[in-house]
């Protein structure tokens, strides 16, 4: 599979990170990297490795006997890099006599193998995670991850495991983490001829002693496809290859399961605190960053995603390290955009729920964490009164995006507040939110402020874009007609069923215009429908998903937004910045943003109870049309002072800045009364270890929900039909409110 949003371009190794200083310590893990006549890729690859979040680790080049005196060279250069790399040299023999030859080097203290090609490359937390998995998950013989394909083949890999379709057909690469005492068990590879499937061969020895891997959802391994390698040969080979196959495939008398993530794994079998046979690094931590753990539930295309990207990527790098935790299942299409900036840990793909609290704490001492951010992740915030209890020093501030009452009646703002006594500093995007904190839920106001997330009004700027092209571009035929552009997602928090009626009054008073909808949603194909049935057609126009907004804002001449809740919608801040004027719903801060010179606010008139009730007043309805009408009728005037209003206010450079400001502040001056908060808490650990119990059992089959829906986009045919039906049945649950 190859994905739109994935960027193949982004090799791990192509630079060397900046080395953290560790105390030295016997390596846990032997990384065996065979080599022959390699000198292009090698560096990359083993820059790879060493740019690895966990340092416990030996690095053995095994050279197969190379003839190349400029490749023999470069090893000995390499060796020199770092004092956990060795090389050895024997006569050429093949990859399975190099691997097993590497294992034979590896020091007796290490307990597990990792086999990596000398053009293959490692995610650098790989190693890490790959630790922590065979750690927590005791049975399990091997781990190894999703696969990026690149070089002469570009695609991404993700194979649901499946023991009786490995005897057919091999859907693993030789990358993985194996537990020592299991490779000598099958007596390793064994095999002495070359290129025969050797690494597919010993996945079926090890299925054929009833042992199992674990299966990460993350892309940890990137599998370089050249014209002339391993595989090629092997199929050139293909007879003997298969024979060998078809002969270990016959010891295998039963089908193996495999542990995958993600998966639904919660039972109230309670939080485990520590892992005892965790090695934990020790770091010399000379520096004096601000180290910010983050945690938030996803890397999606969102506007609290936006908020959080643009965040990370604008704090002063000499003065932030930022490391984040994600805690919701998801395909997380913006995570090679985050791993620019920080280091990722999605705890769905790798790890027991059980486990995550450990996990955590481990990241805080490794990484020497002294802020604490969550923002949208409910998990973090069932998980805050814990860690301030462990950790009272370390201050915690969160960001709350908008309140809503249709969802656990006020959804993160509740949250929040039931924490509250814990949590140095709480931020929101509006006013409105601000004082919906203070005075309905009871909080501090010294502890409350306002931080708009703002946009880049350099990258949202008009004169960059040519409408004339873009219409062409979308086959837009506007013919002199107002174009008004609709850019969300389609579903019921944005209420388009509100917006068809609206188009369908307007249409009674005017016909100079045209609607374009720009988005996806599960409501997406009922109002495709719904447009046809209102004759709506020839005034509107269905562009899907869009992924350069940009470009519809530069030929649009109104946005609109008739959402039942928002917090200050980022479509408002991106169309103001591109000159053009937003008629919107008075909900959540859109108001504090627009104002009377740069758009018309509508008053809601319909409650947020009712979200899912799609009639509306003849009263809403009318409000809109009028708003619309009024802007298009003194359009250049409303155009003339948008971008103004970005400018002096509204930029993603102030919340920076006032986001670095809050930050260093707080680690300056943390708060007494949350640091004795957090003291007090130290007799009631067990009450707060169930509070996160109960989070997880509360949230438990919303959980399995987006398990199953991830596993859904890869894996269709191992979802049963039942499972897809409770899922359906869940969704619906969601949406009348009974949870």
């Amino acid at each position: 599979m190859k994905d739109k949003y994935f960027d193949y371009t982004k090799e791990p190794g192509k630079t060397l990170d900046k080395l953290k200083q560790y105390k030295q310590d016997e390596p846990i893990i032997s990384i065996i990297i065979p080599f022959y006549n390699d000198k292009e890729y090698i560096t990359q690859s083993i820059n790879s490795v060493l740019n690895q979040t966990f340092p416990l680790f030996e690095a053995l080049i095994i050279d197969d006997g190379s003839t190349d005196k400029e490749s023999i060279n470069l090893l000995s250069k390499i060796e020199k890099m770092d004092n956990r790399i060795k090389v050895f040299h024997k006569k050429n023999e093949g990859l399975s006599a190099t691997r097993d030859y590497g294992v034979s080097k590896a020091s007796q203290c290490t307990k597990y193998l990792v086999f990596c090609d000398s053009d293959d490359l490692l995610d650098k937390t790989f190693i890490e995670c790959a630790y922590w998995t065979l750690e927590t998950n005791k049975e399990a013989s091997w781990a190894y991850s999703d696969t990026v394909g690149f070089g002469n083949m570009e695609y991404l890999w993700n194979s649901w495991f499946d023991s009786k379709k490995l005897k057919k057909f091999n859907s693993l690469v030789a990358t993985a983490m194996i537990r020592k005492e299991d490779f000598y068990e099958v007596n390793g590879y064994e095999l002495r001829e070359k290129a025969v499937n050797e690494d597919w061969n010993f996945w079926l020895k090890l299925i054929s002693k009833e042992k199992f891997p674990v299966r990460m959802s993350f892309y940890g391994i990137w599998y370089r496809r050249k014209k002339e390698g391993e595989l090629t040969k092997s199929r050139r080979n293909k007879d003997r290859a298969l024979e060998i196959i078809k002969k270990t495939s016959s010891t295998i008398k039963k089908k193996v399961e495999a542990i995958q993530y993600p998966k639904q794994d919660y039972n109230w079998d309670g939080i485990i605190q520590s892992v005892p046979t965790i090695k934990v690094p020790k770091y010399n931590n000379k520096d004096n960053k601000i180290n910010i753990l983050m945690i938030i539930p996803w890397m999606i295309t969102g506007g609290a995603d936006k908020f959080n990207l643009d965040l990370i990527s604008g704090l002063d790098k000499e003065k932030f390290s930022i490391t984040i935790l994600t805690t919701e299942p998801n395909i997380h299409n913006l995570r090679q955009k985050f791993e620019t900036f920080a280091t990722i840990y999605d705890l769905t793909s790798f790890i027991d729920q059980k486990y995550w609290i450990s996990f955590i704490k481990y990241i805080i001492e490794t990484n020497n964490i002294n802020l604490i951010f969550n923002t949208n992740a409910k998990f973090g915030y069932s998980s805050l009164p814990y860690l301030k209890e462990e950790y009272p020093n370390i201050p915690i501030v969160d960001y709350i995006h908008m309140e809503e009452w249709y969802n656990r009646n006020g959804g993160y703002s509740r949250d929040s507040s039931m924490v509250a006594s814990v949590i140095d500093k709480t931020l929101v995007c509006n006013k409105n939110s601000e004082n919906i904190l203070k005075e309905y839920f009871k909080r501090n106001q010294e502890e409350l402020e306002t931080v708009y997330i703002g946009v880049d009004e350099k990258e949202f700027e008009p004169s960059l874009y040519n409408k004339e092209e873009l219409l062409k571009k979308y086959k837009i035929n506007a013919d002199g007609k107002y174009i008004i552009s609709y850019i969300c997602r389609i579903a019921e928090q944005k209420r388009p069923y509100l917006l068809l009626e609206i188009i369908k009054e307007l249409k009674n008073t005017r016909k100079d215009f045209l609607l374009l909808v720009a988005g996806d949603g599960n409501l997406l194909n009922d109002i495709q429908v719904t447009a046809q049935e209102f004759k709506l057609m020839d005034n509107v126009k269905f562009l899907g998903n869009v992924t350069k907004t940009k470009e519809i804002y530069a030929i649009s001449d109104l946005t609109i937004n008739c959402s039942i809740k928002e917090g200050v919608a980022l479509t408002s801040y991106e169309s103001l910045a591109m000159g053009v004027p937003v008629v919107s719903s008075d909900v959540g801060g859109q108001k504090e943003l627009i104002n009377k010179d740069v758009g018309v606010i509508v008053p809601c008139i319909q409650k947020e109870k009712d979200i899912h009730i799609f009639k509306y007043t003849q009263e809403e309805i009318q409000n809109y049309v009028n708003a619309i009408n009024k802007v298009l009728n003194n359009l250049e005037t409303y155009k003339s002072k948008c971008r103004e209003r970005i400018i002096n206010g509204f930029t993603i450079n102030h919340m920076i800045n006032r986001m670095s400001t809050i930050f260093e502040e707080i680690c300056m001056a943390p708060n007494k009364t949350k640091i004795s908060n957090g003291q007090e808490l130290k007799n009631n650990s067990e009450i707060l270890k169930e509070l996160i119990n109960l989070n997880f059992m509360a949230n438990s089959a919303e959980y399995n929900y987006l398990c199953n829906e991830y596993n859904k986009n890869f894996f269709e045919p191992n979802i049963s039909k039942w499972a897809r039906v409770k899922n359906t049945l869940w969704k619906i649950r969601l949406m009348e409110n009974i949870y």
